[in-house]
């Protein structure tokens, strides 16, 4: 089995790229995303699902590589006759330019278990290190979410988790047929639930959340408005279909200005009135609130979120 730990990658922006189109396969070279992911899975036809393979492989060996820091492949789901020979290609032609696969509509732990027994013996094969390869895995329909602690759980591979909100909203029956945005004629969020049920399985098990695709490429306030309330959860960023949704998607799931200054603040003033010197007392007040160590919990995470997506900004300038 894998030995390897999983690395930390930031994913404010993940692209959706079709594998079967040359075309949109170099324009997402120069996009400044966190990742991006070609496709073979729901963005390819069926009858060409088998040469797009060869063309991710040669997209991922291109010396021209790739601007943003994180490239994965989405393959097809196990319940399709393309699975195997998707991860067999892909990795054997191109396993040392990828970073992970993507798992699409799981529904149990054992699809991941799977995918991990399958990917630890093509990486055997290739010569490649095993388990540098990482999984990622949507949850996409009913089934997927009742098992979603399971399939958290399911593999040290695993790096994230990801909504499916099209076929999540299919497989309930939702009304409405704009992917990502509320159904029209329920007044509260439909996808609350969901959302916090893969959050809390994901970091229940240290992984990343990440919300799915919003399809309306033209309405960036719609967009804003979905983006907002995942990051106002917790979660840690979102799909991406067009460019026009790229540099909204970076600055939501990056911490404001003025929350990275408050929480060096509490940092600080919490370090100072907890030493012996600053009177040793375990709760203080910044800011007219109240501060104890939850308070200094939340401070830090704000301050690592903050670190992660200033280097990701580095590395796009």
């Amino acid at each position: 089995m894998p030995t390897a730990t999983s690395p930390a990658r930031v994913r404010r922006t993940v692209l959706a790229v079709p594998g079967s189109s040359d075309r949109f396969i170099a324009k997402a070279r120069g996009l400044g995303v966190d990742a991006l992911f070609l496709d073979l899975e729901d963005a390819v036809a069926p009858a060409v699902k088998a040469e797009s393979r060869q063309r991710i492989v040669d997209a991922l060996n291109d010396p021209a590589g790739f601007a943003a820091p994180t490239v994965t492949v989405r393959v097809n789901d196990w319940s399709t006759p393309w699975t195997y020979a998707d991860v067999i290609e892909v990795v054997s032609g191109a396993g040392a330019r990828l970073d992970c696969l993507v798992l699409p509509k799981c529904t149990d732990a054992a699809q991941v278990k799977a995918l991990d027994l399958l990917l630890t013996q093509v990486e055997q094969a290739a010569g490649l290190p095993v388990g540098r390869i990482g999984v990622e895995v949507q949850i996409e329909d009913a089934l997927g979410l009742l098992h979603v602690a399971e399939i958290a759980a399911a593999s040290p591979r695993l790096e994230s988790l990801v909504f499916g909100p099209g076929d999540f909203m299919a497989s309930l029956g939702m009304g409405g047929l704009n992917v990502g945005a509320q159904p029209a004629g329920y007044p509260a969020d439909a996808f609350h639930h969901v959302l916090m049920s893969i959050l809390v399985a994901a970091r229940a098990h240290g992984l990343q959340a990440i919300d799915g695709p919003f399809v309306a490429i033209r309405d960036v306030d719609g967009f804003r408005t979905a983006a907002e309330r995942a990051a106002a959860l917790g979660y840690d960023g979102k799909w991406v279909l067009h460019p026009a949704q790229v540099e909204a998607g970076n600055a939501i799931f990056s911490p404001a200005a003025a929350d990275v200054e408050r929480a060096e603040r509490i940092m600080a003033a919490y370090a100072e009135s907890t030493s012996v010197g600053g009177g040793a007392r375990g709760a203080i007040v910044v800011d007219d609130e109240m501060v104890d160590e939850a308070g200094v919990k939340l401070a830090a995470a704000i301050l690592a979120r903050g670190t992660a997506a200033h280097a990701a900004e580095e590395d796009h300038a």
